[in-house]
């Protein structure tokens, strides 16, 4: 997997955080340093260790499942993707607004629901097998940091506007991503 992947990748996976970002920005009257350093820490350091973890436990099952590999990447990212689509598509105006809250259960709980699905894809990054771990972790945790960040900032000055589009763009990011996974191991992609 190339940088341009590994990038497409960081991005698709951010979108959550990105999104619970801007709701925290929306709570606050105006972003400051410490918020957006709070989000931008708290969710890129988790999607960094969580991808990492799940490459852990991939790896330990690779050679178990190699001729379905290709597979279980795409279904994972796949089924990720969709999530990420359908949840964006159900949002109720009615929905319960994010508060200004950035207590450690606030935010640890946060960034592990954010995170699950860097799990996933790091047991899909396992089974795809030409993936530099290290250089996909550090891109996932500073991207997802820097848009973090920047989604509070969004939130404060924007308001909601670019939520739902923030996960529409990562599902798509994520399916697309399985799909080329999939043709390239069935041959169909080079």
């Amino acid at each position: 997997m190339g940088l341009i992947e590994l990038f497409a990748l960081a991005v698709g996976l951010s979108m959550d955080a990105f999104a619970v970002s801007i709701c925290k920005g929306l709570s606050m009257k105006k972003a400051d340093f410490k918020g957006m350093a709070a989000c931008g820490i708290w969710f890129g350091g988790f999607q960094a260790l969580m991808p990492l973890l799940g490459f852990l436990l991939g790896s330990l099952f690779a050679k178990a499942i190699v001729m379905i590999d290709h597979w279980i990447a795409f279904g994972l990212l796949a089924f990720i993707g969709i999530s990420m689509l359908k949840e964006a598509f159900e949002k109720d105006d009615d929905q319960e607004r994010c508060d200004a809250d950035f207590s450690f259960k606030t935010m640890f709980t946060m960034a592990v629901a954010t995170s699950i699905d860097a799990l996933a894809v790091g047991i899909s990054l396992a089974m795809v097998g030409n993936v530099n771990i290290i250089m996909a972790v550090v891109l996932i945790g500073f991207t997802t940091c820097a848009l973090s960040a920047i989604g509070v900032k969004i939130g404060s000055v924007f308001g909601d506007k670019f939520e739902q589009k923030a996960q529409i763009a990562g599902g798509i990011i994520l399916i697309m991503l399985g799909t080329k996974i999939l043709l390239e191991h069935l041959g169909i992609l080079l």
